[in-house]
């Protein structure tokens, strides 16, 4: 089975989502069930991480990402890209951000942790 890859899951849950797919259809084609999400120091389980995506993905009207550096070895994953996202209300946000995790036995990821900084947009292009 291929590995999921960061950047195909940003785009399925919160950049291009297809509105006839629930969000658990989604979450399962690229998160193992014990999933766990460390985000600069905060670690969410699985539930927890669906329920911040929900509320993200409602937020936000554009979005694309960027891979700049990605790998795998084994189980392991390392992955940097940079984002640019529209919010409902206007505001735009850039980020780069670094993710380093593992995979479960199928392909999907079993644990990602990640960190990053905003970033001007012309710094990314």
């Amino acid at each position: 089975m291929p590995h999921a890859r960061i950047s195909e899951a940003l785009r399925a849950l919160v950049f291009e989502p297809d509105p006839d797919e629930e969000l658990h259809r989604t979450l399962d084609r690229y998160y193992a069930p014990g999933y766990t999400h460390r985000s600069d120091g905060r670690t969410l389980n699985r539930e927890e991480f669906a329920h911040m995506v929900a509320g993200v993905r409602g937020q936000i009207t554009k979005g694309e990402v960027t891979v700049l550096d990605e790998i795998r070895d084994g189980d392991t994953y390392a992955e940097r890209h940079v984002f640019h996202l529209t919010l409902a209300d206007g505001a735009t946000q850039s980020r780069e951000i670094a993710i380093f995790g593992t995979f479960a036995e199928d392909g999907r990821f079993q644990n990602l942790s990640e960190t990053g900084f905003d970033v001007a947009v012309d710094e990314t292009r």
